[in-house]
């Protein structure tokens, strides 16, 4: 694509380990203990950064799995030539989730740091349904491979109307490019609504992200990916997400809620904030 001042160059990450899409339901736990420890099963393709080394901005879009960045999202973060392409680079980073995006953000701004890179800019795209609903319309998504609402259910991911109006990101990105400034780019973004907070989610979120640490170190104990020995333990972990999801994240809710007027942080606080790295270490961890 070219506008007037600027070509963007499309380079697609591909993983040499072929996802299935829809997913058998095996294939889809199976993946969970590296995804959450962050390793990769595989790199992913060559890219060709030889018409690319003049660029201005990088934008990296990609998906969470499990609380985490994507599996090829990591390889991409972890391959070397990618690394030395990144290096000393400006990079904006585009996350397409479900609704829990803040562990996957913590874990792309390190790779990018580890690398030697600036995160200038940060969009969350978000299934816009109900936090159980979703999981619902993520199910028939991924193991049925049917999107489109159906029944009582919505539409699955992100929203038809919030992919075509996320061209004003565009917009306000393509003139810190023009101006060669991007030191407010985060904060116009958020103006912009790039990333919509949900503190219910937020508090899930940063309690499942350490129980799925216990449990992919425990199934990774048990034998690497694609080995059955540890099929058992995948489906056990499985149950338990139905339990979580549907018995005790409402009462997790219903606790965070009741306890809200007591946190020291408030959503006015997180919401005023231009750029989470303006938090000090102590709110900043309190959130994530």
């Amino acid at each position: 694509m070219q506008g007037e001042n600027i070509k963007v160059h499309y380079k697609p990450i591909e993983p040499l380990h072929k996802y299935p899409f829809p997913w058998d339901k095996y294939a889809f736990f199976d993946v969970f203990p590296e995804v959450r420890l962050g390793i990769p099963v595989s790199g992913i393709s060559k890219i060709d950064f030889s018409d690319v080394q003049d660029a201005d901005l990088v934008v990296v879009a990609g998906q969470s799995w499990y609380l985490s960045p994507s599996l090829p999202l990591q390889s991409f973060f972890l391959d070397s030539d990618v690394q030395d392409y990144l290096r000393g680079r400006k990079i904006v980073f585009v996350n397409g989730c479900r609704n829990m995006w803040l562990m996957t953000a913590r874990k792309i701004r390190k790779y990018i740091s580890d690398i030697g890179g600036t995160l200038v800019g940060h969009i969350v795209l978000q299934d816009p349904a109900a936090n159980l609903v979703s999981v619902l319309t993520i199910i028939r998504w991924l193991f049925y491979g049917k999107k489109e609402k159906s029944l009582l259910l919505p539409h699955s991911g992100v929203s038809h109307s919030d992919i075509a109006q996320s061209a004003r990101f565009g917009l306000i990105i393509g003139k810190a490019v023009e101006a060669d400034n991007y030191d407010n780019l985060q904060s116009k973004l958020l103006t912009a609504n790039a990333i919509e907070y949900k503190p219910g989610v937020i508090f899930i979120e940063k309690i499942g992200h350490r129980i799925f640490g216990l449990w992919a170190n425990f199934i990774r104990r048990k034998g690497e990916s694609g080995d059955l020995r540890r099929r058992k333990w995948l489906m056990l972990f499985a149950a338990y997400l139905v339990v979580v999801l549907y018995i005790v994240s409402p009462f997790v809710s219903l606790f965070f809620y009741l306890t809200y007027p007591f946190r020291h942080i408030s959503q006015d606080r997180i919401n005023d904030c231009t750029n989470l790295s303006t938090l000090s270490s102590k709110e900043l961890k309190t959130i994530i």
